[in-house]
């Protein structure tokens, strides 16, 4: 939905940028899948750079606070790349939650089926939905994610 206006190539750029946040830090969770199939580890080749800026302790912490603060609540930058950049960060909250909830149940849930299962889900939920919203930002449409959009909406004037 382009209700805000057209989005340049520059926006439509940036606006798939913050789905990297996401994206590197849903890679713990698809540890079995790259262990059972070894060639999605090609995945990683392009994110290696940010990889080793990821590892800084407190870099995601600091990642997050610049783009909410820095790019979701400045006025001057475009609808379109707030929007988006809020979405990611809303998904990289989810994931957050995620990795909470999975922490606590794993000793209960072991490594078998049901564990791997669930990490797999979200891994492949996740990647799903940010290949969808960079998709959706490459064709200058606004990605409608259920529930994550409507709260991007009520936080992005």
């Amino acid at each position: 939905m382009t209700w805000r206006g057209s989005a340049t190539t520059k926006d439509r750029i940036f606006a798939c940028l913050p789905y990297l946040l996401p994206l590197l830090s849903v890679l713990p969770f698809g540890a079995y899948l790259f262990r059972q199939f070894p060639v999605l580890a090609l995945i990683l080749l392009p994110l290696q750079p940010l990889l080793a800026i990821y590892t800084i302790p407190f870099a995601s912490l600091i990642i997050f606070f610049v783009l909410f603060l820095g790019v979701v609540r400045n006025e001057k930058i475009s609808h379109f790349i707030r929007f988006n950049t809020m979405q990611a960060l809303l998904i990289d909250i989810a994931l957050f939650l995620c990795t909470m909830v999975l922490s606590i149940l794993t000793p209960a849930l072991g490594t078998g089926l049901v564990g791997q299962t669930l990490f797999n889900v979200v891994f492949l939920g996740t990647l799903a939905a940010c290949a969808y919203s960079v998709v959706q930002s490459v064709l200058g449409r606004y990605a409608e994610i259920p529930g994550i959009s409507e709260a991007v909406y009520s936080q992005v004037p």
